[in-house]
């Protein structure tokens, strides 16, 4: 489990980034904490760069200003 410094726009999108994120592959939990612009993933150790990867992908999707300090 990391978690890393994000930049989201609204609380709903951050739900939804969550929700998102959650259903990927190989994601164990997932957290997007919009008031304190924190993300928190859970994932399978040996592919949790690609996984990491994917889940910045998927907030775009939903939030193109979604961004991850790794």
């Amino acid at each position: 489990m990391k978690t890393y410094k994000i930049y989201v726009d609204c609380a709903n999108c951050a739900a939804a980034v969550e929700e998102a994120v959650k259903k990927i592959d190989g994601v164990i939990d997932a957290k997007v904490n919009f008031m304190m612009q924190k993300f928190t993933l859970e994932a399978d150790d040996d592919r949790f760069d690609a996984i990491l990867e994917e889940a910045i992908k998927v907030g775009r999707k939903i939030e193109p200003d979604f961004s991850v300090e790794v």
